[in-house]
């Protein structure tokens, strides 16, 4: 009788680890190109798609310049690479790039943005990580047209990509100061009146 009960309680204890080992079981996630399942955004009022640097010393400025400049509250996604555009082009890091491509794909196909937003940022460490190109914070002139250039080619690059491989999508490229202040590089108008 006490080998029954005994067999019993092992049956039911082994029931028991299945099931919490089922219902917790973690699985290996895949990330794929998203596609949407029909021609319209699966929700709306996103407008952007906003890429910056990981930068710590921007995280108040770039949601400012984002609400009280652009008057985009609540109106952008957001994906932050270190460096943001040399992070998605450059080739030491190819994941970051993929990365990068991906979130598009999927803000396009979850808010149907219409134009991407890439801010660079003065003194960016990724540039002397990744390029060996050291700007100082307290620049003087010469640095700081160099600096502009060199943020100019990797802006420009991405943007060119993006507008080839999305042609309905607007790229606006930005150069912000550590103090919150920001140039305008360059705008792509995307064509008027097609989809994604």
């Amino acid at each position: 009788m006490k080998r029954t009960y005994l067999v019993i309680a092992l049956a039911l204890l082994m029931g028991v680890i299945t099931l919490a080992a089922i219902a917790n079981r973690t699985e290996l996630v895949l990330a794929s190109r998203a596609t949407s399942v029909s021609s319209e955004p699966l929700a709306g009022g996103t407008d952007a798609l906003l890429l910056s640097c990981m930068d710590y010393r921007l995280t108040d400025e770039i949601p400012d310049y984002m609400q009280n400049h652009l008057h985009m509250k609540k109106k952008y996604d957001y994906v932050i690479l270190a460096g943001a555009s040399l992070g998605v082009n450059n080739t030491k890091y190819p994941n970051w790039g993929k990365t990068f491509w991906e979130h598009l794909d999927t803000a396009i196909a979850l808010h149907g943005i219409h134009e991407v937003i890439i801010m660079d940022h003065r003194n960016c460490g990724a540039y002397k990580l990744l390029l060996g190109k050291d700007f100082p914070a307290e620049a003087n002139a010469v640095q700081l047209k160099e600096e502009t250039e060199v943020h100019r080619q990797q802006l420009d690059t991405l943007a060119k990509t993006i507008h080839e491989k999305y042609p309905n999508l607007e790229v606006s490229t930005l150069l912000m100061g550590l103090d919150g202040d920001v140039e305008e590089m360059g705008h792509i108008a995307g064509k008027a009146g097609e989809k994604h």
